[in-house]
């Protein structure tokens, strides 16, 4: 009669020793730091210049990406839009992230920028229909905010 190998005893040992190894692998590798760390998080809350309610919240995901939320309606006058910008502070000029529709979300990927740093300014400002003319905030600034470290939990 013929043994199959999976009646084993050799067999069953290297699978229970196998898992035991896994298992004992899996256990050890977030205080060895053999992951990579999680992309750091961050938050601003974009409120009027004069301190008044909040009007926006923009955070950052794991999925590459800041997003912008609104927090309530933002009336825009006919022929202007709203346009959202960011600088920190050893940049030489601000960076347009684009038109924002008003109530809208807007979603920028981050690869298409210097890596995001705490303490950056974030702000809307007003602008003509088709965003500023000169790549630089002409408008005057609707929502402002500064980019906090979310800590992780």
């Amino acid at each position: 009669r013929r043994r199959h190998w999976w009646s084993s005893v050799g067999f069953w040992r290297a699978v229970a020793a196998s898992g035991f190894v896994a298992a004992s692998v899996v256990a050890l590798l977030p205080s060895t730091g053999w992951y990579a760390p999680a992309a750091p998080q961050y938050m601003v809350v974009l409120v009027a210049p004069d301190g008044n309610a909040p009007a926006w919240v923009a955070q950052t995901s794991g999925r590459n990406t800041l997003r912008l939320i609104p927090l309530g309606t933002t009336a825009v006058p006919e022929q202007r839009a709203l346009q959202f910008w960011t600088k920190a502070d050893d940049w030489n000029a601000p960076v347009s992230l684009g038109l924002v529709q008003p109530g809208q979300p807007l979603e920028v990927k981050l690869d298409q920028l210097p890596p995001l740093v705490p303490n950056q300014l974030f702000e809307i400002t007003l602008e003509p229909y088709n965003g500023s003319p000169t790549g630089r905030p002409t408008g005057p600034i609707l929502s402002i905010g500064r980019l906090q470290s979310v800590p992780s939990i």
